[in-house]
């Protein structure tokens, strides 16, 4: 696979409008009772008939910013959306790397978070967007099986780590062996630039630059990579292929029967890149095992970004998701 040989997706061909309105909500953590805010941002009105939409970003600790199209939602189809940052990222409270045990930082903590903020807002019924380890969090949110669930939307998200790991390392196999071996060599000049070859392959293929949203992300998770290194186990960088942080036996994959029509009964939204970093073998446990209505659509032009690669093909598909009757 190589996608270099592919033309590049389209981007973003139009702005969106700033949030409605922003704030933050108070968290009492729940494993030490210390006092947090999560920022938010709502495009629209949670007051009118409509479902909101509530954005759950990746990471662990990367921003909500890389998001901000998919507010277009809320601009095409009246939805409300609500993005957020966890705790420990962008406008969120931040953690120092001495402050808790890495042990801290589980996927219990930013349920809780979830949780907190849905009742905060005074959400009762929602639908729910997670992108990568976003979807991760939502697929677990899910498993708890919330009154007020409707529908889940599952973009760049692996099944379980193990999965994810090993399509990591296939992918690292068609790069040219030049930048394979200084990705392998922290310490080598070319490793940077090697670095962003795989970034440019399977994160975002949007040219010349990468969108100002995600570099607003990825610069706020190097200021303060705390989260993405108690739970992914190392640095925050694109070289690792190993995980052995809080995440690293993480798999819903023998769960998913409990995913009903019931339990979602807008059903879910699977949605990946060709050159995604999530390839097929991380989604196809969340189609075959499933009970719930699944639909899958992957982005042909697409890495791990379909939202900023190819947007308005993006924002048309979830709409219409969202907007179809279940």
């Amino acid at each position: 696979m190589d996608p270099t040989t592919y033309p590049p997706p389209p981007g973003q061909t139009r702005r969106y409008a700033p949030p409605t309105r922003s704030g933050t909500v108070r968290f009492r953590i729940p494993s030490s009772n210390d006092i947090a805010e999560t920022s938010y941002s709502i495009w629209g009105n949670l007051s009118s008939k409509k479902v909101p939409l509530i954005c759950v970003h990746g990471g662990p600790g990367i921003p909500h910013d890389y998001l901000l199209p998919i507010s277009l939602i809320s601009t095409d189809y009246t939805i409300p959306v609500v993005m957020y940052d966890q705790v420990g990222c962008g406008r969120s409270t931040h953690f120092s790397p001495h402050q808790y045990h890495p042990s801290f930082f589980t996927i219990d903590l930013f349920l809780a978070e979830l949780d907190n903020l849905i009742r905060c807002l005074g959400i009762t019924v929602y639908d729910l967007f997670g992108h990568s380890w976003g979807g991760m969090l939502i697929s677990s949110h899910a498993l708890t099986q919330p009154a007020g669930l409707r529908k889940l939307i599952l973009c760049s998200t692996p099944s379980s780590m193990k999965t994810f790991v090993q399509v990591g390392v296939e992918l690292r196999s068609f790069l040219p062996l030049e930048i394979q071996a200084s990705l392998s060599d922290p310490l080598s000049p070319e490793h940077a630039a090697a670095a962003m070859e795989l970034h440019r392959r399977h994160l975002c293929r949007v040219e010349p630059f990468f969108p100002e949203e995600l570099m607003t992300s990825l610069h706020s998770l190097a200021e303060n990579d705390t989260v993405h290194h108690a739970m992914n186990g190392g640095p925050s960088t694109p070289a690792r292929v190993d995980i052995n942080g809080s995440l690293k036996d993480w798999s819903v994959v023998s769960e998913l029967g409990l995913v009903t029509e019931k339990t979602v009964p807008g059903g879910v939204l699977l949605i990946n890149g060709y050159f995604d970093s999530a390839q097929d073998a991380c989604v196809l446990p969340w189609f075959s095992k499933t009970k719930a209505r699944v639909k899958w659509v992957q982005f042909a032009l697409s890495s791990s970004t379909p939202h900023l690669e190819e947007t308005d093909r993006f924002v048309s598909v979830v709409g219409r998701f969202l907007t179809t009757h279940s």
